[in-house]
């Protein structure tokens, strides 16, 4: 059943008004969406979640309007900078009318009716996600200050995009107490939703778990990645580790591997890419395709392919984040080392490795000199076929706003 998203608390009537450092303030002007506990220096009175916050300059002018969120590191997380604006139903529609247009050419695609209609603070909706798996539409929150305000924004949604169910998800950062009642997985508009839900990415048949499924119920943000390893596969065996819900592995097939093998540490995850290889059925090189599978630690089960001396014509290397906290990044880079090594052990000459991250705490820059750094000492060099970042519907507003990046190279002696 729908749910009444506008009998949920309100925002408080009365503004806070907030001072912050003069870094602060110029990081704010310059597009940053984050202001940290710390580094306010004043605020009027005690907020609740959602209310809005202006900060003002060090002349008492208007700088940006936020919503507070008092129980984050994260105190206030900004809306608009700029001049003065209003915040009010016709703001919350005039901000997701303007993120649904950039997925314009995606939208008009009927290749694929799966996106990232929402993705954030980089399109001025801090701490919130938006997907679209067909019609179905999943909003993700990930701050309690999203509460007075989840009723305008849902509004606005089934207005533009004409859903058939949207369905909440919570992230972990939003305790059961912030949430008025509301539970993960609920469906606030529109029908029940039977889980999987197909949607069309890159013409191809993939499967998504809106209420149950991590994240907003699959990964989308690969979607271009999956298509290059498409027009790589042909007539090879591939090694799709960290196969999650096995796009890559699907891309794989319908590419004309001759063989893929699908490992993840998840048996749900192997589950749903075996459902996932079975729904392309109809696709004449997926079912031509010798496709198996492994639930198992990647690290182990690359190790022991290395020992058995299997080899594979394409290696495609796509692990969560190792990278959490500040103090990760170490062992995260350790990690994609190793991953590495591992790959190239399993890589005869002229094979190619893909190798991706979606750590947003490890560059970019220092992500691929560690590729090339790891072959070097295992006495390999790569040519590098491509570097990859975001897609379209994942856009970039601001640094901490970067965390995909992946590498397609070819191996040699």
């Amino acid at each position: 059943m729908a749910t009444d998203l506008r009998s949920l608390p309100t925002s408080g009537e009365r503004r806070l008004a907030v001072r912050v450092t003069p870094d602060v303030e110029r990081h704010i002007r310059a597009g940053h969406p984050w202001v940290y506990a710390d580094s306010i220096t004043s605020v009027s009175h005690d907020g609740r979640p959602g209310d809005l916050a202006v900060v003002f300059d060090g002349k008492r002018r208007f700088a940006a309007i936020g919503l507070w969120d008092p129980s984050s590191p994260i105190r206030l997380r900004v809306l608009h900078a700029g001049r003065p604006r209003t915040i009010d139903d016709g703001f919350w529609r005039d901000r997701v009318a303007a993120t649904i247009e950039r997925r314009r050419p995606l939208i008009d695609d009927p290749a694929t009716t799966a996106m990232r209609l929402v993705h954030g603070e980089n399109d001025g909706l801090p701490a919130l996600v938006i997907d679209r798996y067909d019609t179905v539409v999943v909003v993700k929150v990930y701050s309690a200050a999203w509460i007075p305000w989840l009723g305008a924004v849902v509004d606005a949604l089934v207005d533009l995009e004409r859903p058939t169910s949207v369905v909440l998800r919570w992230s972990r950062n939003v305790g059961e107490a912030e949430r008025h009642g509301l539970t993960d997985g609920q469906i606030v508009a529109g029908e029940p939703v039977d889980e999987p839900v197909r949607y069309r990415e890159n013409d191809l048949w993939a499967l998504a778990h809106p209420r149950t499924g991590q994240k907003t119920g699959a990964f989308l943000d690969q979607r271009d990645n999956r298509a290059r390893v498409r027009d790589l596969a042909l007539g090879g065996s591939v090694l799709d580790v960290f196969c999650c819900t096995g796009g890559f592995s699907v891309h794989a097939a319908a590419g004309g591997a001759r063989s893929v093998h699908s490992v993840d540490i998840a048996g749900p995850a192997v589950a749903v890419t075996e459902a996932s290889m079975a729904a392309n059925a109809a696709v004449p090189a997926i079912a031509a395709c010798e496709h198996t599978t492994a639930v198992g630690d990647a690290f182990d089960v690359m190790e022991a392919l290395a020992s058995a001396r299997r080899r594979f014509d394409l290696v495609v290397v796509d692990p969560p984040s190792f990278a959490q906290r500040a103090d990760d990044v170490d062992r995260a880079r350790r990690a994609y080392t190793r991953l590495t090594h591992l790959a190239l052990d399993l890589l005869p000459p002229g094979g190619i490795l893909v190798q991706a991250s979606c750590s947003s705490r490890v560059t970019a820059d220092a992500f691929h000199d560690g590729i090339h750094a790891a072959a070097r000492r295992a006495g390999r060099r790569l040519g590098e076929i491509a570097r990859t970042a975001h897609p379209l519907d994942h856009p970039v507003g601001f640094a901490q706003g970067a965390y995909l990046k992946a590498m397609f190279a070819t191996v040699d002696p």
